[in-house]
Order: structure tokens, then C-alpha cells, then sequence
């Protein structure tokens, strides 16, 4: 019974609290296994809900007001040789001027969020000459392609007789010419045009140009008409910063199918986030006309070492069906097709016959290229379009959009100001439009919120592997220990009980001893206890 006891005693005591550190031990180990395996899912649900746009929050202060420094660099080709291009027939020769540079301010105003987890608004943009950065005036003068005047000649090339001479006794009345000599900031934010303050004039109003004047960037300086509606990502991240509606509209009327008048791009600032290599970036611009795939060409570092990925449009993306069959849908009075890496704009730009196409002709048909003189042959790194964007929360960190304008100009019988006008598309201007990178403050958080995950996830679970396994180790190795010892003293206390050598105890003296007064020789009993002398009589 007293073993028992003692067994008991030392399994409730000493040994219950290395069960406990093995049983500790064991959901550390387990814990630190569930960080390993979710931790990255629990971080990109909580960027996730951080970066949905809500009235009030960082990030949303960060959209309506981008905290950078937009620049627009301007190169305008200017023909040397009108003259003799139009009398002559000569090849073209141009010489590119600029840049001319503009600081922006952008804004997003009339901001209104919805009960479907969109918000619409309205783009403000502001542009300032910079004297400093850019390489002429914008006094300067120019001598390009007259394209109201060409325009109006393109859309009427298919008219009747009557109208196309009535057409060239208009241009000879107030002596249109086929280029125009105009200044920088002419060309770009508006001039006084004959041909469409003539238009205003006669034009039924349903038919009138929304503009009284004619530039390239006319009605961009300020805020654009034009409402935007997008996906705040409250709902379906997935979807964050997509466009839901353009004016009201979910797709474009122009092209041949929905895929391509979709709208469900980005405008290039924000992207859903978790992005892979694989993933394809759409871009929505309404001067473009469509979205504007990108793919993915490389990792990049920038401002603040916050690590990106860079996507670029695809060489073909600009390609003829021959060459990039998805784009047969956007040639809807073809063939003929656009040449090879030039896009048609025509159908969403009054008709004129503009065509899109990367700086120097960068990824087109090389006979582009050699239709005038002065152009340099493209290269990749003055010419590509390409945005760097950070991929696990979707911010553009920087990027530059490269694009040229050019006029697709043919003969037209009857009108003699271009009745001798070969097929050519000449080259206007390109621009790029740069955010050079984020300020600090914006970077910081970046790098942070990208770089801390990573840290967080591998000294958690390795702290909790490192602590869980020691303690597991050393819980089991004293329990070994304890359970050897107790072996031990179960043992020793069984040999003790069975081996102790016999030591009786001395027998109870019921009878005194015999006194024995001094000597050996016992005393009759008689004497001893008188009680137990008979009387004399009694024994007889």
C-alpha cells in the first residue's frame, strides 16, 4: 500500500508537468505548420480589405490625389519640305523637335461611391510648361500635316462627284492647304480652324463636333467630360480599380465583337492585386480606343528598393490579322487592315483617319519607317511602353506611356489640294507621358507591407518549430529519465522487502525472571510464592 502511494504521488507530481510541456509543445509545433501554410493567404486578405477604397482612407486620399509628379514630353515632327512634297512629289523630310515639356497636377473630382461597390468620378488633369526641362518654346513654330483639312478630304473620298468639286471650291475660298504652319501650343491645345468654324456654321446640330477648335490635347487641360466608373474591390478584389462604365457605358459601339469593345480594364494606376508573371494587365484609355494588353517582361527595383514587375505590350499587340489574328475584330470596314503596328482610331475619332503606333514606328512594318526621312530607326528603350507595378498589392510604382500619332493620308480624285497625294502616313508627334516613381512616404509603407510579410512568416513559423521541438525534446527526455529512475527505486524497494535479514523481536517476559540471590541454584517454588505452601494438614 505505501508503494502505491508513493507511485501515485510521483506520477500526479513530478511527471504530470512534462505531460503538460509535451502537450504545449505540440501545438506549438502544430501552430507554427498552420502559420507556414497560411500565413501568405491571411496577409493577402488583409491587403485585400486595406486597400478597398472607402471614403476617408489612406488609400483612397492616394487615389483621388496621386502623390506624384506626372511630366509629358512632347516630340512634334516638323516636314522641312512641304513644298516640294506637294509640288515635286518628294519623299517627306522631317525633323524632330522637343521635347516640350509639361508638369501635370492630377485629380480625381465629383467623386460619388455606389450601393454596387463602384464609385464614379470625373479626371482632372492640369498641365504647366516647364521652360526649364523642355527644348524649345512653346512659341515655336511648326509646319505638319493640315488635319481637319485631310480629314474632311478622307471621309470624302468615296462621296459623290458634285460634293468632292464643291469640297476643293471651299479650300480654294478660304485657302485651306493641305499643311498648316501653326505653333506648339497651337497644335496641341487648340487653334481656330476654318474648315470647322465653317462647320459650326452649317452642321445640323446633331451632327456638330464637340469642339470649336482644333489640337491634339484640345479639351484635356482641365477636367474631362467624361465619367468614369469604377470597382472599389469592396466585395471581389479581384475587380479592384476595373472599370464597370464609361459615360454610362459597359462596352464600346465600334468594333466587331463584345471582347473588343470591352471595358474592364484599368486606367493604369491601380490593378487587382496578387499578381503573378502569368497575369495580364489590361489598360482602358479612351484615346486608344481599347483595352491595351500587357505582359509581363521582368523584375525591376525602384524607388525605395521596392521590388516590381514590369509589363509591356506585346510586340504584336499593334499587328495586322496576318500577324496577330485577336486583332481582326478591330478592323470592322477591312480588309484592308491598318498596316503592321499601327491601330486605327478612325472609328472613334470622328472618322479622321488617325493611327496609333509606338514612338519611330517601334514593332511596325520597317516601310513605315522609310515613307519619310529624319527619323531615327526605334529602340526599345526610348520607345516601349511598359508599367512597373507592385504585384502583391497592385500600386503602379512607375511608368511610361509612349505613343505617336500619325495621319493615314491617300490621293482623292477632283480635289486638287491632294489629288497628287501618294498613300502615306505621316508622322505628327509622340509624347510619354512619365511617372518617374512614388514619394518616400508611399515607398516606406511599400516596402513594409511587402518586405515585413516574408520576415513575419519565416520567424514565426521557425520560432514556433525551434520552441515547440525543444521543448518536445526536452519534455521526453526528462520523462525518459524520470520513468528509468522510478524503475530504478521500484526495484530497490522491492529487494528491500524480500532480502532484509531476520531480526524477531524479543519475546514479551510473561514470568519474571528467577531471582537467583546470588547464586545459580534455583529456590523451590514453595519458597519462591509462600501462596503456592499446603498446609500440613491440607496435604495429608
Amino acid at each position: 500500500m505505501q508503494r502505491a502511494k508513493f507511485m501515485d504521488k510521483l506520477k500526479s507530481g513530478y511527471l504530470r508537468k512534462w505531460w503538460l510541456v509535451i502537450l504545449v509543445s505540440l501545438v506549438l509545433l502544430a501552430f507554427g505548420a498552420v502559420v507556414a501554410v497560411f500565413f501568405s493567404s491571411w496577409v493577402q486578405f488583409f491587403i485585400g480589405h486595406e486597400i478597398v477604397l472607402r471614403d476617408g482612407s489612406r488609400t483612397f486620399k492616394w487615389w483621388q490625389q496621386p502623390p506624384v509628379k506626372p511630366v509629358i514630353k512632347i516630340y512634334i515632327y516638323n516636314v522641312t519640305n512641304a513644298d516640294e512634297f506637294l509640288i515635286d512629289g518628294a519623299k517627306p523630310i522631317v525633323q524632330e523637335l522637343g521635347p516640350y515639356v509639361y508638369r501635370q497636377e492630377w485629380e480625381k473630382v465629383n467623386v460619388s461611391f455606389h450601393d454596387n461597390m463602384t464609385v464614379t468620378f470625373q479626371q482632372r488633369k492640369v498641365f504647366y510648361f516647364d521652360a526649364e526641362a523642355s527644348a524649345g518654346d512653346e512659341e515655336d513654330m511648326v509646319v505638319v500635316p493640315n488635319i481637319p483639312m485631310l480629314s474632311a478630304t478622307s471621309q470624302s473620298k468615296h462621296a459623290a462627284r458634285f460634293l468632292r468639286l464643291a469640297m476643293a471650291s471651299i479650300m480654294d475660298i478660304l485657302k485651306i492647304k493641305p499643311f498648316v504652319e501653326v505653333s506648339v501650343s497651337q497644335l496641341l491645345w487648340g487653334y481656330e480652324d476654318p474648315l470647322l468654324k465653317l462647320a459650326k456654321d452649317v452642321v445640323s446640330k446633331d451632327h456638330k463636333l464637340p469642339y470649336e477648335e482644333f489640337g491634339l490635347f484640345y479639351g484635356k487641360n482641365g477636367t474631362s467630360n467624361d465619367i468614369m466608373t469604377i470597382f472599389t474591390g469592396k466585395g471581389d478584389i479581384t475587380r479592384y480599380g476595373l472599370v464597370d462604365r464609361w459615360n454610362g457605358k459597359t462596352h464600346l459601339p465600334h468594333w466587331k465583337s463584345d471582347s473588343c469593345n470591352r471595358l474592364n480594364g484599368s486606367d493604369g494606376s491601380i490593378f487587382p492585386p496578387n499578381i503573378t508573371p502569368n497575369t495580364t494587365l489590361y489598360v482602358w484609355d479612351k484615346d486608344m480606343c481599347r483595352l491595351l494588353p500587357l505582359k509581363f517582361q521582368k523584375e525591376v527595383v525602384t524607388n525605395g528598393d521596392v521590388l516590381g514587375y514590369r509589363f509591356s505590350p506585346a510586340d504584336n499587340v499593334f499587328g495586322d490579322p496576318e500577324h496577330n489574328p485577336e486583332n481582326e475584330c478591330f478592323c470592322p470596314n477591312g480588309p484592308p487592315c491598318a498596316p503592321n503596328g499601327l491601330f486605327n482610331v478612325s472609328a472613334c475619332q470622328y472618322d479622321s483617319p488617325v493611327m496609333l503606333s509606338f514612338p519611330h514606328f517601334y514593332n511596325a512594318d520597317p516601310a513605315l519607317l522609310n515613307m519619310v526621312d529624319g527619323i531615327s530607326p526605334p529602340e526599345k528603350e526610348k520607345h516601349q511602353l511598359f508599367i512597373d507595378v507592385q504585384p502583391q498589392m497592385g500600386t503602379t510604382l512607375r511608368a511610361t506611356a509612349r505613343v505617336q500619332i500619325n495621319l493615314a493620308v491617300s490621293q482623292v480624285m477632283d480635289i486638287k489640294q491632294v489629288a497628287t497625294f501618294p498613300d502615306i502616313v505621316f508622322p505628327i508627334l509622340w509624347f510619354e507621358d512619365v511617372i518617374s516613381g512614388l514619394p518616400s512616404e508611399v515607398t516606406d509603407l511599400l516596402h513594409l507591407a511587402t518586405n515585413a510579410p516574408g520576415v513575419a512568416k519565416s520567424a514565426l513559423s521557425y520560432g514556433l518549430f525551434i520552441i515547440g521541438g525543444v521543448l518536445l525534446v526536452i519534455s521526453v527526455f526528462c520523462l525518459i529519465r524520470n520513468s528509468n529512475r522510478q524503475e530504478t527505486l521500484t526495484l530497490e524497494s522491492s529487494t528491500h522487502y524480500v532480502n532484509k535479514p531476520a531480526n524477531p523481536r524479543p519475546p514479551r517476559n510473561l514470568i519474571p525472571p528467577f531471582p537467583t540471590n546470588g547464586t545459580t541454584k534455583k529456590e523451590p517454588i514453595d519458597v519462591l510464592n509462600p501462596g503456592f505452601v499446603a498446609d500440613g494438614n491440607d496435604m495429608s
